[in-house]
């Protein structure tokens, strides 16, 4: 038998060290006071850091609202960063668990077919 991790298992060893290393992105911001993570701006943010914000941006800002509003659960925004981070993780691992388990249905589905 052999030890080597099978191409699936790496898959989902580097998936949880990616969920595990998702709170960095705010994180970092935190402790070099630079605002808000890296990327996640609204259009009102890059309003304020670069005077403007695309008109598309603006037009489509509020069409979409997200499950988990800030990747945390409801009231965890003002438990400080450990508990921000926490929720950072648990986001990781309901999106990957969402993505994963619509995934394995297709291929159920796309299996059946052939």
């Amino acid at each position: 038998m052999s030890n080597r991790m099978s191409t699936t298992q790496k898959l989902w060893l580097g998936l949880v060290i990616l969920a595990l290393l998702s709170p960095v992105g705010i994180i970092i911001p935190d402790k070099v006071k630079a605002g808000s993570a890296w990327g996640e701006w609204g259009a009102d943010e890059i309003q304020k850091m670069v005077g403007f914000a695309p008109q598309g941006m603006q037009k489509l800002a509020d069409i979409w609202k997200a499950p988990m509003p800030d990747y945390a659960l409801k009231g965890w925004e003002e438990k400080g960063l450990g508990m921000l981070s926490l929720a950072y993780v648990i986001s990781a691992a309901v999106g990957i668990g969402i993505i994963a388990a619509i995934s394995m249905l297709f291929g159920k589905i796309v299996n059946k077919k052939e």
